[in-house]
């Protein structure tokens, strides 16, 4: 009779738990699909673009969901007001016509059960992956930050246009235009690098949780520095190329680079660049402190 009784109090114990993540899973999982979809076969807008890393940023947040489950089972049984509210006003946001909100709603929501239950210890345990579902939730934050990279596009444009003068091209710069024989390229803000720029430092932190280096602060600005100047640099490497391809009429290696498969190429070398670079970084501290440590004795 005991043995029998085993699955169904421990069904009755986790009724409540399986009772929201099945009801978070009907409101949320048509949602998810549409961004993949967005995602997969480009469909989504320019902007959402920008949160394609979700496409591996929310598995691997459900993965440290996962891992931390059991933490979370042993973690007082604690109810903080906020939840309440961030519940509230995730509710609100899923039932408005705008998609930022409904969006958004997704870890609002996540966050208010993470404090309904466990309080801060709660949300605390579960701060990353939380984070990285809020980084990869689409919204139009990049539209509004394109505005202030007209810098950044003109900064490109100088240096694409130094690297073909000392490849002796004839070019002529002006602002984000360089001029090529009787083309014109424009370093628009959609070609500054800001997507590649969002998607790596995104890739970064998932390194650094995924090795642990994200607890020493020096592994962590050393690897963002890092990528941010990686990022920039092979930026500007892509518009240069991109110039010289449209500039000597190479239309069809043009669009490769630009929206075909090249460019995704492009752009999952720069990615396992930064894997090199974490492996550097995370031993070279290692074996800093250990000399370090060593020295003390």
């Amino acid at each position: 009779m005991q043995t029998r009784q085993k699955f169904p109090i421990a069904i009755e114990q986790n009724l409540l738990t399986i009772a929201i993540a099945a009801l978070i899973f009907l409101m949320y999982a048509p949602l998810i699909i549409y961004w993949y979809d967005g995602w997969l076969n480009k469909s989504i807008s320019i902007e959402h673009e920008y949160f394609s890393h979700g496409i591996i940023g929310i598995p691997f947040a459900a993965y440290i969901v996962w891992n931390n489950r059991h933490k979370w089972e042993n973690l007082p049984n604690i109810s903080h007001p906020l939840g309440a509210v961030l519940l509230g006003i995730a509710g609100v946001w899923y039932i408005s016509n705008i998609s930022d909100l409904i969006n958004l709603s997704f870890p609002i929501i996540l966050a208010g059960i993470c404090l309904w239950f466990k309080g801060i210890p709660g949300l605390k345990l579960m701060g990353m992956p939380l984070l990285f579902i809020l980084l990869a939730s689409p919204n139009h934050i990049p539209y509004l930050v394109e505005p202030y990279a007209l810098p950044l596009q003109k900064f490109i444009a100088a240096i694409a246009g130094f690297i073909m003068t000392q490849l002796h091209m004839e070019v002529i710069v002006e602002q984000i235009y360089l001029y090529v024989g009787n083309r014109i390229v424009e370093v628009a803000p959609h070609c500054a690098g800001l997507k590649m720029l969002f998607t790596s430092i995104y890739v970064s932190l998932m390194l650094l949780y995924w090795t642990g280096a994200i607890a020493s602060r020096a592994k962590t600005t050393f690897l963002l520095v890092s990528t941010v100047l990686v990022s920039v640099s092979a930026n500007i490497v892509r518009n240069t190329v991109l110039t010289i391809f449209h500039g000597t009429g190479q239309d069809e290696a043009f669009h490769w680079l630009h929206d075909g498969w090249g460019g995704d190429m492009y752009s999952a070398c720069m990615l396992g660049l930064l894997i090199l670079i974490m492996n550097w970084v995370d031993n070279y501290f290692t074996t800093s402190a250990d000399s370090q440590n060593q020295s003390d004795i």
